[in-house]
């Protein structure tokens, strides 16, 4: 008769050390572990976890009273909550402070107030209000050209010919790590102002 107490040897979870590898050894801190996790979340995707379990990561957030590194910000503009939410917790993990909302409205409206500090703007093509991710992008190149904007889309894998030139385009579904990139780009990176 097995032990109620633990899991029989035939019942425990496999161990996943070529996913994870020793990125996660003891004594990290939780928002590491968070990041580490993040980092493959398109592996636990892609082996069958459920995406609302693989999503969890980013509940694990910084440190209470951590503060960013630089005044420079982040601003993810995603109407779908969970998505947002993801790369808000990734880019928490840089130099840079996070500001999200869902729509290119809100976007603006933030960018009137922050756009000095904003270095990096993601955003997904659809959003929610009449404005889209590409206008939104355009908007920014004009007003704004010294800040990265990165757009993202799950409905098109090619980069869309409206696309202001200096804007990047990253195809849904994206990895983390490229994500990570182009935050770190935003803050070592002059953002070149193309007429």
């Amino acid at each position: 008769m097995s032990d109620p107490k633990g899991p029989t040897p035939d019942r425990s979870p496999p161990a996943r050390p070529a996913l994870l590898g020793d990125s996660l050894s003891p004594g990290l801190s939780l928002d590491r572990i968070g990041q580490a996790l993040a980092a493959f979340y398109d592996d636990l995707i892609a082996e069958g976890v459920p995406e609302h379990l693989a999503t969890l990561v980013r509940q694990v957030q910084p440190e209470p009273g951590a503060k960013p590194k630089s005044d420079r910000l982040a601003l993810v503009v995603e109407d779908d909550e969970a998505t947002r939410h993801l790369a808000e917790a990734l880019l928490g993990d840089t130099d840079l402070g996070v500001i999200g909302c869902d729509s290119a409205e809100a976007a603006l409206a933030i960018m009137r107030d922050q756009g000095g500090r904003v270095a990096l703007v993601f955003s997904d093509v659809r959003l929610a209000g009449p404005m889209d991710g590409l206008q939104l992008a355009s908007a920014i190149a004009l007003l704004w050209p010294t800040a990265r904007v990165v757009v993202t889309s799950g409905r098109r894998a090619e980069r869309p010919p409206d696309l202001p030139p200096q804007a990047i385009f990253i195809p849904k579904p994206w990895r983390p790590f490229d994500l990570l990139v182009e935050a770190e780009r935003a803050t070592t990176e002059r953002q070149p102002i193309v007429p």
